[in-house]
């Protein structure tokens, strides 16, 4: 992929912290719904247990997409690529599994408590309150190595960075060969 330009990558910058932080903070309000709706009277749980589903029809999978793209086509467009430091590899990866398991697994959780809710039968489920736990761990892990970025290259990245040393080498020597051509 062409390498984004610089207005295009601060942009896009903006929007995927933008978004990724909007993740982070969804799902801490999510994790306060499910740990009321475990904990607070059959009413409580109710009203929690329906707020969680507007969250979850509305917000999570539109911001859960938004963020994975946004981070896919900036690692793609950056000389940061996607397979090339063992921390963007690591971070796509968790954030398509969060994506997947949001989709997947959280929806459908809130779905049924929230229909519950709606019968006026809801039954606390401690699963709704460790997938947003979990989650929200998930996603300051994330943060963390997107601020610190540890652990180096990937083989990929270090063949990668090898070949273009040894590329700048060569033209460097092709220039002071010119540059030094009949003054000996």
């Amino acid at each position: 992929m062409q390498q984004l330009s610089r207005p295009a990558r601060r942009a896009l910058l903006v929007l995927h912290v933008a978004v990724s932080v909007s993740w982070l903070g969804l799902t801490l309000g999510l994790l306060t719904l499910s740990v009321t709706g475990y904990t607070g009277s059959p009413e409580m749980a109710a009203v929690a247990y329906r707020a969680m589903k507007v969250f979850g029809d509305w917000l999570v999978i539109p911001i859960a997409l938004l963020t994975l793209v946004s981070g896919l086509v900036l690692s793609l467009g950056t000389a940061w690529g996607l397979a090339r430091h063992r921390w963007v590899y690591l971070k796509f990866w968790l954030t398509l599994l969060t994506v997947l398991l949001s989709v997947f697994s959280l929806r459908p959780g809130i779905n049924h408590l929230a229909a519950e809710a709606a019968a006026g039968t809801p039954t606390p489920d401690i699963s709704l309150v460790v997938a947003p736990a979990v989650a929200t761990a998930t996603y300051l892990f994330l943060t963390a190595i997107s601020v610190l970025k540890p652990w180096g290259l990937t083989k990929r990245g270090s063949r990668l960075r090898e070949a273009q040393s040894a590329e700048a080498r060569a033209k460097r020597a092709r220039r002071s060969g010119k540059e030094g051509a009949g003054v000996r």
